[in-house]
């Protein structure tokens, strides 16, 4: 997992313990005090830290689980400031799987455990296939509601539209389950990487409740903690073990 900083100017200041001068025809920004810095420069190292010590084990459980699976991790920080708390897992031209955080999202988790959870959330996310599953899932949408429309005469940009709107309902439909499923294998990943998943699982409680509608993208905040709790238990006592990363809600083939 390569670790790629796009940290704004003012940041990298910070962390380096001095701001330099403004050019006159650059727009100043506030002041950064002492206590700005420090944080930036512990939210960066832990960032680090925690990086160095997931990357292992993560990888180790993409191949444990698939062959054939792009394991070779990118880390990117997203440097746009006006960001909210955020992370975000997509694969690159190539298929290498791509971790996204925010700078909000890492001045946000108060832990090591918290940050190991949402890195080892989003990789779970590429281990599962969810990224492909949710574009069949689209195509499928769009394919049905498409064929339904046109069987009721309608025109080509009529058909185009209703295909459209098939594919974000399609896209919807599981990503709920595909989120617990994030949840279960990304608490196995921070449990085999020496992290305490339920320390790290605090995070939701922190979190504005989703709305719980039909074709919500995220699932009440209890019940991914339960889900956590649950396979916390299981570790402990035995039943579920490192790697064991076999499909668990019925979803990922």
């Amino acid at each position: 997992m390569r670790l790629i900083f796009l940290l704004p100017a003012l940041l990298i200041a910070a962390l380096s313990g001095c701001v330099p001068a403004v050019s006159p025809d650059v727009a100043a920004g506030p002041p950064i005090s002492k206590q700005q810095a420090e944080q930036a420069r512990l939210a960066v190292d832990r960032l680090v830290r925690v990086t160095t010590r997931m990357e292992p084990v993560i990888e180790a459980e993409c191949r444990a689980f698939s062959l054939q699976r792009n394991c070779d991790y990118r880390l990117v920080v997203d440097d746009r400031v006006e960001l909210p708390p955020n992370a975000f897992q997509t694969v690159d031209r190539r298929g290498r799987p791509v971790i996204g955080v925010t700078l909000a999202m890492i001045a946000e988790v108060n832990s090591d455990d918290e940050l190991a959870f949402v890195l080892g959330h989003e990789a779970a996310h590429h281990i599962a296939g969810h990224i492909a599953q949710r574009e069949r899932d689209a195509q499928k949408g769009a394919t049905l509601l498409g064929m339904m429309v046109q069987a009721q005469g309608a025109d080509a940009r009529t058909v185009q539209e209703a295909r459209r709107a098939g594919a974000e309902l399609g896209s919807r439909l599981y990503a709920q389950d595909y989120e617990l499923e994030a949840d279960r294998l990304g608490t196995i990943i921070t449990w085999d990487a020496g992290y305490n998943p339920l320390k790290g699982a605090a995070f939701f409680k922190r979190l504005p409740e989703p709305s719980q509608t039909v074709l919500g993208t995220h699932p009440a905040n209890a019940l991914r903690l339960d889900v956590v709790r649950k396979t916390v238990a299981e570790l402990k006592s035995g039943t579920l073990k490192g790697h064991d990363l076999v499909p668990t809600l019925g979803l990922s083939g």
